[in-house]
């Protein structure tokens, strides 16, 4: 039997143990590794040169037509060495709230310069802020457009990439709405209003008037494009790439690679269609910004996702192209729009949806699979923060709401517990009297089990539970922007990156970087010292292999758990001295000795005299039988 516990025992720590060297191999390690050369590429980006230009197609098909002419496809032009040389290519209307800051290109009426004031490229506060939008022409362009297709047969002249708008104002603000006008010359006169709120959200209304003798039917479009394929992450656990949700298609993530193995849609271009969609979104996300735009939540449109060589690189596209518009003569028709440029805040996001009637705008937060618990817990989180003011002391508060909730559990898993220990001996016995039958002896422990009402399974629970908090802190830590550079106290200047201090250059006293394989950090260290009390709390095992398996696990723990972010350790050591204190209190109810320092005694060689075992059957509840000792 102990051979068999000594097997399970081994095969448990072990499946452990590699589950969270893969974490740390696939996930912890790489993120790192990943978010520092990211770092390193937006800085060094401005001054990049440009590999090529162009756009891709617009949306190619309308539902029940044939082919229409591509919107927004720019003539081949001026290249430009930076960013601020591309911006300059352009008469700019400027954009300023206090969320963003930025320029409309009157040449095309793209937004394409967004920049995100509260966030920066590091925790370092003179470090550059973020730029989500750049023009065509320069580095990475990425931007948005909206506008009008004709009908299949039709040569109507439209606004296009060359098109230069005229501006009613020089600068765009949530109080001061921005109309952009232009005359084809052949009877039709083009408005656009654009209007942006405090935050992040565009209006952009497009009316067109027909001054002519004949009807025009027009097609309303919007996109995002994005040339070249952006640094990422690449984790199984994070989208990142082109998403939406589109009416009853539901929600749509591919990756820059997943675009560029689907189908032809046309020669040269890869992707996707979706049609007859009511409500929703499509966009380009990142890990804490995205680009959507957003049709008319009552009308119907094709969605499509796109890839298309261009150049020397490739040139994604989300798109989606909205029912005919009808103009007669004398009349005019409108169409409405709205793009999102901006961080994904969780109030914002959840707030457009709520207030705008966006449809499951939310999912342009990547909360996973356990949406349902994730979400909440983050909530719950935030409202804490609001009230203490820093994410981390947030963290701890919400560790001991979770203790308090599954106190009732936990206790009685640790009574189940504290009653094991104090049968040992009889179990021993039990073990020992029928050791050559196995059926006997586990009919004997069962039977023990029962009269003494042990579940033996009991102490499963609190790790059990334990497992979906520690993933869901986990996805938050990873995903919320608002955890992204959310310091805690002391060294800890972002909760969702590691530790920054290392033990093995004395917590930077030795001027060199141990490599990763060694990032152990203090609080992995106080964590493994949480880790190493709790288990030495109990009775140490009489067998020496699982002895030494339990005094080496916390150990273990320590530097696999050094690359993880700094809040998800601070959380498991909070919870292991909650776990430690709650642990302790039941065992003195019950009667249990608490083993911890005679424990840390017998580690150097000071082993307390042992204890003869009761004679006794069994012990009764609340007398606990004596503890054999080594």
């Amino acid at each position: 039997m102990m051979k068999e516990d000594n097997r399970n025992l081994l095969l448990a720590i072990t499946l452990s143990v590699v589950i969270l060297l893969g974490w740390q191999y696939f996930y912890a390690k790489p993120q790192l590794e990943k978010q520092q050369q990211i770092a390193q590429q937006n800085q060094q980006v401005q001054s990049q040169p440009v590999p090529g230009t162009g756009v891709a197609p617009a949306p190619s098909s309308v539902p029940g037509q044939a082919a229409t002419t591509a919107p927004g496809a720019a003539p081949a032009g001026p290249v430009a060495a930076t960013r601020d040389q591309a911006l300059a290519l352009s008469p700019r209307v400027r954009i300023e709230t206090p969320k963003i800051t930025g320029s409309i290109a009157l040449t095309g009426a793209r937004i394409d310069d967004i920049s995100l004031k509260a966030y920066r490229e590091t925790v370092d506060p003179n470090s550059p802020i973020i730029v989500l939008l750049s023009p065509l022409g320069g580095p990475n362009g990425y931007y948005s457009d909206f506008g009008w297709v004709a009908a299949p047969g039709t040569t109507v002249a439209l606004p296009n990439a060359a098109t230069v708008w005229t501006p009613d104002a020089q600068v765009l603000t949530p109080a001061r709405p921005l109309t952009l006008t232009w005359d084809n010359g052949q009877g039709l006169l083009f408005r656009r209003i654009v209007t942006v709120d405090e935050n992040a959200m565009f209006q952009v209304k497009d009316e067109v008037e027909n001054k002519g003798g004949a009807a025009v039917t027009l097609f309303p479009y919007a996109q995002v494009v994005r040339h070249g394929r952006p640094a990422t992450l690449g984790f199984y656990v994070l989208h990142e790439g082109l998403i939406g949700y589109i009416g009853d298609h539901g929600l749509q993530e591919f990756t820059y690679d997943h675009v560029d193995k689907e189908p032809l849609l046309s020669p040269g271009t890869n992707g996707r269609v979706w049609k007859d969609a009511v409500g929703g979104f499509v966009g380009i996300t990142d890990k804490y910004w995205a680009a959507s735009v957003v049709p008319d939540q009552s009308r119907k449109y094709e969605g499509r996702f796109s890839s298309v060589q261009t150049g020397s690189q490739r040139t994604y596209q989300a798109d989606f192209l909205s029912e005919a518009v009808t103009v007669a003569p004398g009349a005019s028709a409108t169409s409405t729009a709205r793009l999102f440029a901006g961080a994904k805040e969780v109030a914002a996001i959840s707030g457009y949806e709520r207030d705008l009637g966006i449809k499951r705008f939310d999912l342009m937060i990547d909360w996973g699979w356990f949406y349902f618990f994730t979400r909440p817990m983050f909530f719950v989180l935030d409202w804490i923060y609001k009230h203490v003011g820093n994410f981390g002391v947030a963290i701890l508060v919400v560790t001991l709401l979770l203790k308090g909730l599954f106190f009732p559990l936990a206790s009685k898993s640790y009574a189940s517990m504290a009653k094991m220990k104090a049968v040992q001996p009889e179990m021993l016995a039990i073990r020992e009297r029928f050791a050559d039958d196995k059926m006997k002896q586990q009919q004997a422990l069962m039977e023990l089990y029962k009269t003494q009402k042990i579940n033996p399974l009991a102490g499963c629970w609190p790790v059990l539970v334990q497992i979906p908090i520690f993933f869901a802190l986990y996805k938050i830590l990873f995903i919320t922007i608002e955890m992204r550079h959310a310091p805690f106290f002391g060294w800890i200047r972002d909760l969702a990156a590691p530790d920054p201090t290392n033990l093995f250059n004395l917590f930077g006293l030795l001027p060199f970087t141990p490599p990763s394989i060694l990032h152990l950090g203090l609080w992995p260290i106080i964590m493994g010292i949480t880790m190493f009390v709790q288990m030495k709390m109990n009775p140490e095992p009489p067998d020496p292999v699982q002895k030494m398996m339990f005094t080496w696990m916390p150990v273990f723990f320590t530097f696999l758990l050094g690359s993880f972010p700094a809040g998800l350790v601070i959380y498991w050591s909070w919870n292991n001295l909650l776990s430690v204190m709650q642990q302790g209190y039941i065992m003195r109810k019950f009667g249990v000795k608490i083993e911890l320092f005679d424990n840390i005694k017998g580690m150097f060689g000071k082993k307390p005299a042992p204890v003869v075992a009761s004679p006794s059957p069994a012990a009764a509840p609340g007398k606990p039988a004596n503890s054999n000792k080594k």
